[in-house]
Order: structure tokens, then sequence, then C-alpha cells
């Protein structure tokens, strides 16, 4: 393989239930070493994109090549991967140390090299003292990283990964997005996880695959998802954007001049080939990159008058809810809470405005 070639190539892959395509006509290249994600909300595929990897599916069309070897052909448990499960599917009647090694009985290893490699293991997934305990002794954290070892300890390829946190507590389940995070860096493998979970997915993953329906809508690095959403199903599903339809009016070098009904004329750079004049586009903008304040912005900057009719607290942040005359749908605005002045916390009195920055805007193809 050249460094151009990918190291997972899923090519046209199709997979139908009789009539229902759970899968449609997909294409992803996964690097060498590459933490990636399939998101999306439930029954968009990505599960079943996940088993056809592992070989537990067979596609209905097209082809998955791993490591530059096509793998119609090649059994579930002759190919390079291996899965650790949304439930974990620890044997109950064997201990930290059985589990583990369960997958290592038909290498014929001497017990010496067994427990070398379990020993290692261990010590990976940061579990070394813990060999004698049995599965009904554990945490879901520690349940979590048995899977994580019995799968690791094969040594594979590529590590799927199909939604292992969804189980675990709020608190827990961040702690161990940035412990799978490093324990993916530390050993280097290929890491492909299945999540509905946003927050998830941007936290982990040097690129995300973004699925609808079948069909992947975009991929790209989260940075570039959450700030340069290609489409309105994925603005709308990584974070939260309030969306404008407008109509392209006329280009102005790297800008486009949309008119809006509610915001009147707005400017917006261009996000690609749609953007021609009069097309029709949707304008976005997140709830951050707008403004709140008791008076309009100076200088001719753009800014429009709305009143607050809720407010919703988070800790660390407050979503306003600000009613704009001409829009049908509140423009949610949040900004940061300062625990010292708790009255920033509650809706400003009256009539506010609210001002946004030319390069905060992003246009969408409209659906």
């Amino acid at each position: 393989m050249t460094d151009d070639t990918p190291f997972i190539a899923i090519d046209r892959v199709s997979k139908s239930f009789g009539p229902v395509v759970a899968v449609d006509d997909v294409t992803i290249s996964i690097r060498r070493g590459e933490f990636f994600s399939l998101l999306g909300p439930s029954g968009c595929g990505k599960t079943t994109l996940l088993r056809m990897i592992s070989g537990f599916e067979t596609p209905t069309a097209g082809e998955i090549h791993i490591d530059g070897n096509p793998m119609s052909a090649v059994l579930p448990h002759e190919r390079p991967t291996n899965m650790v499960f949304q439930n974990y599917a620890i044997f109950p009647h064997l201990d930290v140390r059985g589990n583990i090694a369960y997958g290592l009985r038909k290498h014929r290893l001497s017990k010496a090299e067994v427990d070398q490699r379990v020993g290692d293991t261990l010590d990976m997934v940061k579990l070394s003292g813990f060999e004698n305990r049995r599965a009904t002794q554990l945490s879901g954290g520690q349940r979590q990283r048995v899977a994580l070892a019995r799968a690791l300890i094969m040594r594979p390829k590529v590590l799927l990964l199909d939604e292992p946190l969804a189980a675990l507590d709020k608190k827990l389940r961040e702690n161990m997005q940035l412990e799978l995070r490093s324990l993916q860096q530390s050993v280097g493998i290929t890491f492909i996880l299945v999540t509905h979970d946003q927050e998830e997915a941007l936290t982990m993953s040097d690129r995300i695959a973004v699925m609808s329906e079948g069909r992947v809508e975009q991929i790209a690095s989260p940075g570039e998802l959450y700030e340069s959403p290609n489409c309105r199903n994925v603005a709308s599903f990584i974070g939260v954007m309030n969306f404008i339809d407008g109509t392209v009016r006329g280009l102005q070098g790297k800008f486009a001049i949309v008119e809006t009904a509610a915001l009147g004329q707005l400017k917006a750079p261009v996000a690609g080939p749609f953007v021609v004049p009069d097309a029709p586009v949707v304008v976005g903008v997140r709830p951050e990159k707008l403004l709140l304040s008791d008076c309009s912005p100076e200088g001719g900057a753009n800014g429009i008058a709305g009143t607050v009719t809720n407010a919703a607290y988070y800790g660390e942040s407050t979503y306003f809810y600000v009613d704009v005359e001409g829009c049908e749908e509140p423009f949610i605005v949040s900004t940061k809470n300062d625990l010292r002045d708790t009255s920033r916390q509650k809706p400003p009195p009256g009539r506010i405005w609210m001002s946004w920055r030319d390069e905060s805007m992003v246009l969408l193809p409209p659906e």
C-alpha cells in the first residue's frame, strides 16, 4: 500500500433487508491509525455498516477492503478486526483474567505467553490487580475496560466500537471518552466508533461521517463539521443552529448578498457552487455567535430588535429564546454565565438587540 491508499476502503456499499435499504451506496476511506466515527440518529445505518466491516453482515452491493485486501470472502473470525459491543458481553462465570484471555485459546500459546499478554493488556486499560475479580464485582466502567482488553489482546488491525459507552452515566462516560482516545493514540491502531452522541464523536474523533437514512451526508474533522456543515441535516445534528431562508442577490468577493424576509439583507461567506445569484439558500448561525445587548449595535453592524421570551440555564451557559418579527421560530442565543453576577442568567427585560458578524453566518443549500 502507498501512503495515499486508504487503510479501510468502503466502496459503494449498500445493504438491504427485503424492501428496506439500511445502507445506501456508501463510500468512505479511512486512514491507518485514525479514530473514525460513524455518527447519526437511530436507524440511519451506522451499526449495519459497522457489522459489514466486521463480517457479521454481508453487503448487498459494493466491497470493503482492509489493508488492501477485499473482505467479501473473509469470515468474521478471520478478519483483522475485533468488536466491542454496547452490552460488553462479559462472561459472568469467568474472572477478569479469564474473560480477557478467552480469545487466545485457539492460538495455543504457552501459559507464560498468555500471562505476559494478559498482564500487558491489563496495564494498558488500567486494570492491573483486578485479575481475579468476577464480572459481578466490577463497576460499569471496569466492565467496559474488560471488554476493551478482551478485544485488544487479540492485536487487531481495526477495533470496532458499537456505542460502547452508552450504558455509563454522564460523568463516567465523559471520563471514558478521554481514556478511550488516549488508549487509541497509545496503541496506534485504527478505531471505528458508532455513536448517536454528537459530543462523544466530537471529543474523540479525528474525522466523523454523519449519516442519515442510510447515506453519508458529510465526512470531515470535528471542527469542520461544526463550523462548516454542508447541509441543514448536519448543521442541526451537530450542535444547535438557527436557520433563516433567503435568496442570493449577488456576489461580493468571498461574500454573498442574501435577502431574507425576517432579517433583511445579510452578507455571508460563499460556501459552495450552489451559491449563485437568484438561488434560494438557507442561512445558518450558531447560538454562541449571536450577541444580546440593550441597545442597537454601532457603526452599521448587523443587528435586529427582538424580545426574549424564555431562557434555559445549563450551568456554564444560558440559552435565551428571542422572538423576532417575521420569524416563525425564536432565535436561540447562547451566553456564557458569570457565576459572580447571577443577573446575567435571567432574561433581560423588554426589547433587546441581537447582533452578529458577517463571518459567523454559514450558507447551506435548501432542502
